[in-house]
């Protein structure tokens, strides 16, 4: 499936917000980049550029390209309840983003493609769709194979001091998670202004 495959410290700096996880180079370079970003500040934005900027900002976080990150907010206007928080929920409950979530991966790119690859099964059968998803109920389990299970016991290593969110339920010895529950908002902690975004589109 298509994806970013750009420079991610650029990203990060052209929107003052780590999108791919932490990183040092917000610290050492705190402004935008390109040959100006160092001689002033943050130019100041219209509403338009404020609300593009939180879309683009969810889309890099969660790794989907414009088409896609339509599609999602097309489900969630059509279904009953907040737009923006049902974006949200739909973006996080995406079986990659719950692969993270579990600490089976150490960032969403990497759960990706553990997902990709064939590492991980639903409910007993083989996904390799990363943007398939996930269910109240629904069992995300590692692969039995050596390979898949090697390279899950490296990255729960890496997630260790993560804690795993209330809405995931996660044993670590068995390789298996399953989702209790759909996310709340505060559960998910968004970094953006989902409701700039709602806005954004119903202006479109």
């Amino acid at each position: 499936m298509a994806r970013y495959t750009g420079p991610k410290s650029k990203v990060s700096r052209r929107y003052n917000t780590p999108l791919f996880g932490p990183t040092k180079y917000l610290e050492r370079k705190n402004y935008p980049p390109g040959q100006h970003g160092p001689k002033g500040s943050r130019r100041k934005t219209s509403e338009y550029s404020v609300a593009l900027a939180e879309k683009q900002k969810l889309r890099y976080q969660y790794g989907i390209l414009e088409k896609q990150f339509r599609r999602f907010f097309e489900i969630a206007s059509r279904r009953r309840g907040v737009t923006g928080e049902i974006l949200l929920q739909l973006l996080e409950t995406r079986l990659d983003s719950v692969v993270y979530r579990l600490g089976f991966a150490n960032s969403r790119n990497a759960a990706r493609q553990m997902v990709g690859h064939g590492h991980v099964k639903v409910n007993g059968r083989r996904c390799s769709v990363s943007s398939r998803s996930c269910l109240p109920g629904d069992t995300i389990t590692v692969q039995e194979k050596e390979g898949s299970r090697r390279l899950a016991t490296k990255n729960m290593e890496l997630t260790t001091i993560v804690p795993v969110p209330d809405w995931l339920t996660v044993n670590k010895d068995q390789f298996t998670g399953t989702v209790a529950r759909i996310p709340t908002r505060e559960e998910i902690a968004p970094i953006v202004n989902e409701q700039l975004i709602v806005e954004l589109y119903s202006k479109a």
